[in-house]
């Protein structure tokens, strides 16, 4: 893309509603480019924090970018208004590094390294649930009723967003090293785990289903793995 990030890139999102991709960087700075149907891109608005930027979601009408980072606030970008600053809507006691808007409940859901995720109704700013983690958050995802938050010391946390103030399970993730991502399924049975290892588990909620759980290692090349 052209105007990339001088420094390295720690999310990448594109819109729900429009050909829009935004990305933070350790640069401090969120960027937004316009996917056009050539496959080039151009920028077209970007916004500056104080500290680096670790993670990104996308409003469900691609209004806003929501935006978290090393300065432990949470951030609403208003794109479509063409604003050039973020607006704080939530704060953590230490950096955030994953989050997620769940429509359903029209809410935010950050987590952070302070071993919790804050549901944020955005025009509050007292968190609308608090809910502790057994460690510091590193990855998470939501479809639907399904979130999945993955926590250093391999713990991966199970939330039904139908009971969203209590952790329907919590297992330890079926690979040997630290979780990098996680993934649900669409249809929300399960989801995938990630390592810095460069293996991947594809796991499935319920226990009647653990037959159909395997990992397998991806990207080889010779003895180098990524």
């Amino acid at each position: 893309v052209p105007s990339p990030p001088s420094d390295g890139v720690s999310s990448l999102a594109f819109s729900p509603a429009a050909n829009h991709l935004v990305a933070t960087s350790w640069d401090n700075q969120a960027r937004l480019w316009e996917v056009l149907p050539t496959g080039q891109s151009q920028p077209k608005a970007s916004v500056a924090a104080e500290q680096p930027l670790l993670c990104s979601a996308w409003s469900a009408d691609g209004t806003a970018v929501f935006l978290g980072g090393c300065d432990k606030q949470a951030k609403l970008w208003s794109v479509a208004s063409g604003a050039t600053t973020a607006q704080v809507v939530g704060q953590h006691d230490a950096p955030i590094c994953s989050m997620a808007w769940i429509e359903e409940l029209k809410l935010l859901a950050t987590g952070s390294w302070d071993k919790t995720v804050k549901y944020w109704d955005t025009r509050s700013p007292t968190p609308a649930h608090t809910q502790q983690l057994p460690e510091r958050c590193y990855a998470m995802d939501v479809r639907q009723s399904l979130m999945v938050v993955a926590t250093a010391e391999r713990h991966i946390c199970i939330i039904n967003l139908k009971t969203p103030q209590q952790i329907y399970k919590t297992i330890q993730s079926p690979l040997k090293y630290q979780t990098r991502c996680v993934s649900c399924f669409p249809d929300q049975t399960g989801f995938l785990v990630g390592s810095i290892e460069g293996r991947v588990a594809v796991h499935h909620v319920e226990d009647s289903q653990q037959g159909r759980n395997f990992t397998f290692k991806c990207h080889r090349d010779n003895a180098d793995v990524y």
